[in-house]
């Protein structure tokens, strides 16, 4: 399945918002510093969907807001 995540790094908390089915935002407390914020966003959807955290990758957008992410 490929989902489109917008990052919203450095924030206040940990949260995931479903925008609809393929959409959706993920904030995190990690700096978007040496690839934190990504590895944090991994865990928050492993987290969210109930699955591992080796089933999520980020396919497109490492180094962007904007991310595109296959879970397995």
């Amino acid at each position: 399945m490929k989902i489109f995540v917008t990052a919203k790094p450095n924030a206040r908390e940990d949260k995931v918002e479903k925008i609809d089915d393929t959409h959706f935002v993920v904030w995190t407390t990690e700096p978007p510093v040496k690839g934190q914020a990504n590895f944090a966003i991994i865990k928050l959807l492993a987290e969210y969907f109930g699955v591992s955290r080796l089933s999520i990758k980020i396919i497109s957008g490492w180094t962007s807001k904007q991310k595109v992410v296959v879970l397995n």
